[in-house]
């Protein structure tokens, strides 16, 4: 349901609802008439009630034009029930509505038996999605203050290659939702069950979306505010907004704090509840942390023991962020504990370092199935893993089943048989700078996307450095 379908109905549920007050009003206003004799309020009485409902003028309705997440505080009843439900079929989550809708006290009225047939049909005109073609993006922390990030300091070259900006990133968001975008779990792409006998394999999933619609999976990597980002025009850390929603903080120069979207958690928040439709069945994106530096820019590692005297106090908050991310909607996972690269570094350093992250970051998260390859970095070739790559066999015995590296082709999918591969496709200063018809004019890794020339905020420092051969976004090449 789209939202001007939903704004749609929203007016003829209103209407209907004004109709049914038209008998009280005449009544009121006709011993009006005979006590008064006013013709003056006959008069007024045409113009200001009848006439807009006639005409359907939306000043009879009040602020009806409002966002969809306004509706509740307007409408009552069944009707305040009917724009829940609405809610969930934006997102495309029609059996949901469906249930809401049947469980409630107002099955049998009218207007709900329609909604709940407007559901099913539209409900049937879904298309199953092919899980082989869902692409994957992912972005680092987001620069908000371009100014200090590119202050011609050691650091800036680094922002350059692997952050995106504020503006180019809510001109991706919007570019991809006009382009038919939906942002799907990566659970939804592919799935574990266990058939009667208790064995247990992978399956592909069921996206159903209108005919045009295009599932993706987004992820942001090292959300956890490093030491080094301080006073480079970054977020400083998660917290909690008053509407129990996550959110950020970011330190200003003069010392005070400020709370809101400075960052792509918030900021995707923002965006799904304006555009409803750009999320399937309230998914969010897949949020990775590394743990040296600690997580959500709490210093809660170990090695801030007697360092950082808030330690216990920053645990527990992380651990209640943990469950408020996951209460709404994101999905957490390992970018391994030292950002190391996991199929280089001897076994002996990836178990050490798989260990750590168990200890330092999923003691406070809570237990994940994802991991997000630091550097892009397989543990494997293009085959499907077997247990017979220990590596693969050690985090799939540590409770991982989805593996993420970097790739630059449009997607990546691989379901074995007990897990799913999926590449991720870097958008950040890089990859766009490269995609730029007057950088490299053979190179369309973002069409699909966006176009490039339109989303590059032209107040970054040109040319764009060129990675080495071991960074993040340099394997993004190499695997193309």
């Amino acid at each position: 349901m789209s939202k001007q379908e939903y704004r749609q109905r929203f007016y003829r549920r209103k209407m209907r609802g004004i109709s049914r007050y038209f008998p009280f009003f005449a009544v009121i206003f006709l011993s009006v008439f005979i006590v008064c004799g006013s013709i003056y309020l006959i008069w007024d009485f045409y113009n200001y009630y009848i006439a807009p409902a006639a005409s359907g003028e939306p000043q009879v309705l009040g602020e009806a034009e409002g966002t969809p997440s306004e509706v509740p505080e307007i409408l009552t009843g069944a009707e305040a029930l009917i724009a829940q439900a609405d809610r969930l079929a934006m997102g495309y989550d029609y059996d949901a509505a469906i249930d809401l809708l049947n469980g409630s006290e107002y099955a049998g009225e009218p207007e709900v038996t329609q909604a709940v047939g407007e559901y099913e049909a539209a409900k049937s005109t879904l298309v199953r999605a092919n899980p082989s073609e869902v692409t994957h993006v992912f972005f680092h922390t987001l620069i908000m203050d371009t100014a200090k990030a590119f202050d011609g300091d050691s650091m800036q070259n680094g922002y350059n290659q692997m952050m995106t900006t504020r503006d180019e990133f809510l001109k991706i968001l919007q570019s991809m939702y006009d382009r038919g975008y939906v942002l799907v779990s990566i659970h939804d792409v592919a799935r574990e069950v266990t058939d009667e006998n208790g064995n247990v394999s992978f399956v592909p999933g069921d996206i159903m979306l209108p005919e045009g619609k295009k599932p993706f999976v987004m992820s942001q990597d090292d959300v956890c505010y490093y030491e080094y980002m301080e006073g480079d025009g970054f977020a400083s850390r998660l917290v909690i907004g008053e509407d129990g929603k996550p959110t950020c903080q970011m330190d200003l120069e003069d010392g005070t704090t400020v709370t809101g979207s400075y960052d792509l958690i918030p900021l995707l928040e923002d965006f799904i509840q304006e555009h409803p439709d750009f999320s399937y069945r309230g998914a969010r994106a897949i949020i990775a942390f590394t743990g040296y530096n600690g997580v959500m820019g709490y210093r809660t590692d170990s090695s801030y023991e007697g360092v950082n005297p808030n330690i216990e106090e920053d645990r527990e908050t992380v651990r209640q962020l943990a469950q408020c991310l996951r209460d709404n909607g994101w999905e957490l996972a390992s970018h391994s504990w030292g950002h190391r690269d996991l199929g280089s570094i001897s076994y002996e350093e990836f178990v050490t370092d798989t260990d750590k992250w168990e200890q330092e970051v999923e003691s406070l998260i809570g237990p994940t199935d994802i991991i997000l390859y630091p550097f892009g970095a397989e543990i494997g070739d293009w085959h499907p893993y077997t247990m017979e790559n220990e590596r693969f066999a050690y985090l799939h015995g540590k409770g991982f089943r989805y593996f993420c590296n970097v790739d630059s082709r449009q997607y990546w999918v691989q379901i074995g048989e007990d897990h799913m591969r999926q590449g991720r496709r870097n958008l950040d200063g890089y990859r766009m700078y490269y995609d730029l018809p007057e950088s490299n004019p053979t190179k369309t890794y973002l069409d699909d996307l966006f176009d490039v020339e339109e989303v590059f905020d032209r107040s970054r420092p040109v040319p764009v450095p060129p990675m080495n051969p071991t960074s993040e976004t340099a394997q993004s090449e190499s695997s193309s």
